[in-house]
């Protein structure tokens, strides 16, 4: 059963003379637990698409329905607060707060939420250990590795329980050995927590992994295999 639905979805820019069909007519689904990649070429639509799938930009045209909620209807506030509970950003420049310390950065989203400072606290500390820096709580970013980094994000990702997390490059600033680490991670709670992750990326490592690459260019899915 689909837990996410694109429907007719469209993203126009008509800041210039000509406008510009970032995303032009796709219509696809997802079901839970799912592991995929949004693949193609630099200016193929996969970052907008992948924005629009989690309400950070609004489509021109079309619809977004995650969980029986059609978030392309919501007003700003109610659809900030949906982002909150139900999904989880992974972005390819991390998005840290640099003058907070990593375990400040994960307990942030929870401080939004409410949580109580002892919760927040306890559950960052947890979140840090799962992804393998639990000794590095009281690091800000500038003293972190990128890898470092970029499971603290994961992290951050992770704090609030979101049923999707999506992912927009979150390997491209990584060597090979923080790649595979990160994606064994993701892949693991994947299989163990059936969060489902949606990509949008160009690295191969990434695409390996997947279990569905959906290929997208000129804005519209030209391809879409499962293995």
């Amino acid at each position: 059963m689909a837990v996410i639905e694109v429907k007719n979805l469209h993203k126009v820019y008509k800041e210039t003379k000509i406008p510009v069909y970032a995303v032009n007519g796709i219509d696809i689904n997802f079901e839970e637990g799912e592991f995929t990649a949004v693949v193609g070429p630099s200016g193929s639509g996969k970052t907008t698409f992948l924005n629009m799938v989690g309400g950070l930009d609004k489509p021109s045209e079309g619809e977004v329905i995650i969980d029986g909620t059609n978030i392309s209807t919501l007003r700003s506030g109610k659809l900030i607060d949906f982002r909150l509970h139900n999904i989880g950003f992974v972005f390819q420049s991390y998005n840290l707060i640099p003058v907070l310390t990593a375990m400040e950065n994960v307990a942030f989203i929870m401080q939004l939420q409410g949580w109580s400072k002892e919760k927040r606290k306890q559950r960052a500390k947890e979140l840090l250990e799962n992804v393998g820096i639990g000794d590095k709580l009281d690091n800000r970013p500038g003293n972190l590795s990128g890898g470092q980094q970029q499971r603290v994000a994961v992290a951050r990702a992770l704090a609030t329980k979101p049923k999707f997390i999506l992912a927009d490059e979150p390997t491209a600033n990584l060597d090979s050995k923080a790649t595979r680490e990160l994606l064994d991670m993701m892949q693991k709670m994947n299989e163990e927590s059936k969060i489902t992750f949606i990509f949008a990326t160009h690295d191969q490592r990434v695409m390996d992994k997947a279990r569905r690459i959906v290929t997208i260019d000129d804005g519209k899915v030209v391809s879409d295999i499962s293995k």
